[in-house]
């Protein structure tokens, strides 16, 4: 973030990666809500966007055409303006976009600051790298996918809107160090520790199964290694804290609110979604809405101990 005036700064943000889906005007969508996610977790508002293009010329211009125009719809809806890019021949494809946001420096959320009894709130359900193994595994079917890309391609615009109105404390949004990497990195940067309750965890329809069955990519692993001795879990089955671990694509915020504005929060996600409050239960099912919009309760803050910060996870 550069401040530019007293009532005015800049959020910069670039991200690109290879494909997550086979179609290439779903991974489009997807590379873009993605990079325009950081400006959404400070509390911004994207104004331009650039493409970031590495791609294989050998595999003909249909393909790019289809990614390139998925990534200028999303940022269409999320209110910017898609004004150029770069693009270079490589041997495998990547895309994303470098985005330019603006935010009130009073209005600014971070993710350091939540508060000894804060709640926190996540918004999108967990579970996105494991579907996406098991699909490149041929084990998840048609639906699944269509499911991911729902949920992947989604902004989090009125997630970002909500947790301003109800000034949050701070927020992060959930990508490759999965939740509990985000999380711990909050719990650090804020000087407290965080109590989870598992069974509240928002989790995409076969994500259980899929990581029971060994179905887990290779960040979860990563993940967990890198945040041994920092994550302390009580009678959780394994498949549950996979999940936690799992990274993710695209995935929700994680907000700090204090506990007497959680319920305003939680009724500013519902009214601009189809979220919930209480229990998680599974997002997709046979239903033509899958929900992409969560309001899951999944803990709260507490005091750093002598230890230091620490993420506590509890069935």
């Amino acid at each position: 973030m550069y401040k530019l005036t007293d009532d005015l700064a800049i959020v910069q943000t670039c991200d690109f990666f290879t494909p997550i889906l086979d179609d290439p005007y779903e991974f489009g969508q997807v590379a873009a809500a993605n990079s325009l996610s950081d400006v959404y977790a400070m509390g911004g508002k994207p104004l331009v966007a650039m493409n970031i293009v590495c791609y294989p010329c050998s595999l003909g211009m249909e393909p790019l055409r289809e990614i390139l125009r998925g990534g200028a719809e999303k940022v269409w809806e999320s209110g910017a303006l898609l004004v150029g890019g770069h693009s270079v021949d490589d041997k495998e494809p990547k895309y994303g976009l470098s985005v330019t946001g603006i935010v009130h420096p009073d209005r600014v959320v971070l993710n350091r600051g939540a508060q000894p009894g804060d709640v926190i709130v996540l918004t999108k359900p967990l579970g996105t790298g494991i579907v996406s193994t098991a699909l490149m595994a041929g084990v998840a079917d048609g639906q699944a996918q269509r499911r991911l890309y729902r949920i992947m391609s989604a902004l989090n615009d009125k997630a970002s809107q909500a947790m301003l109105e109800a000034g949050a404390h701070a927020c992060t949004d959930i990508t490759g160090f999965g939740f509990l990497g985000h999380l711990m990195e909050m719990a650090e940067a804020s000087g407290v520790s965080f109590e989870v309750d598992a069974g509240q965890i928002p989790v995409i329809e076969g994500a259980f199964e899929y990581a029971q069955m060994g179905l887990i990519p290779g960040g979860l692993r990563r993940n967990r290694d890198f945040l041994a001795g920092k994550v302390e879990a009580e009678d959780v089955e394994q498949s549950v804290l996979e999940v936690m671990f799992d990274p993710q694509t695209s995935g929700g915020l994680l907000i700090a609110v204090a506990p007497d504005r959680v319920d305003d929060l939680v009724g500013r996600l519902q009214s601009a979604g189809s979220g919930r409050r209480e229990g998680s239960g599974e997002c997709g099912g046979d239903r033509d809405h899958i929900s992409t919009l969560t309001a899951a309760v999944v803990g709260r803050a507490v005091p750093a101990g002598g230890k230091g910060p620490c993420v506590r996870v509890m069935r």
